[in-house]
C-alpha cells in the first residue's frame, strides 16, 4: 500500500521544539524528493522545506535557521526538526514525495504521494 505517514506533532510552548516524522512505504523511498508543506488556519497552504534525492536541502524564508529537513533512506523516513517554534508556525504539517523537487510547490496535486498530516500548535 503506497503511503505517507506522520508523527511527531503537538501542543509546544514559544520558543520550543518539535521533531516530526513522515515513514513511506509502498514505493521506492529512495527515489524521491521529499518536501514538508504547512496549512495554518485559515490560510493557503505553504511550502516549507524540501530535500532531494542526493540530500540537497531547501527551506522557505520563513522557517530558514530554524528547520531542518533530513531523510534516512534506510528507514524509509524523512524528518523535519522543527527549533524556535513561533505561534505563526501553527499548522496542520503534511509530508509529500515526487520525483523531482524543483519547482517547489504547496498544491498537492503537484505530489505523486501525500499524507494526513499532523497538527503542530505553538502556544503558551
Amino acid at each position: 500500500q503506497l503511503q505517507l505517514v506522520e508523527s511527531g506533532g503537538g501542543l509546544v510552548q514559544p520558543g520550543g521544539s518539535l521533531r516530526l516524522s513522515c515513514a513511506a512505504s509502498g514505493f521506492t523511498f529512495s527515489d524521491y524528493a521529499m518536501s514538508w508543506v504547512r496549512r495554518a488556519p485559515g490560510k493557503g497552504r505553504e511550502w516549507v522545506s524540501g530535500i532531494n534525492t542526493n540530500d540537497h536541502t531547501y527551506a522557505a524564508d520563513s522557517v530558514k535557521g530554524r528547520f531542518t529537513i533530513s531523510r534516512d533512506n534506510a528507514k524509509n523516513t524523512v524528518y523535519l526538526q522543527m527549533n524556535s517554534l513561533k505561534p505563526e508556525d501553527t499548522a496542520v504539517y503534511y509530508c509529500a514525495a515526487r520525483l523531482k523537487l524543483l519547482p517547489f510547490s504547496p498544491d498537492k496535486g503537484s505530489y505523486d504521494y501525500w499524507g494526513q498530516g499532523t497538527q503542530v500548535t505553538v502556544s503558551s
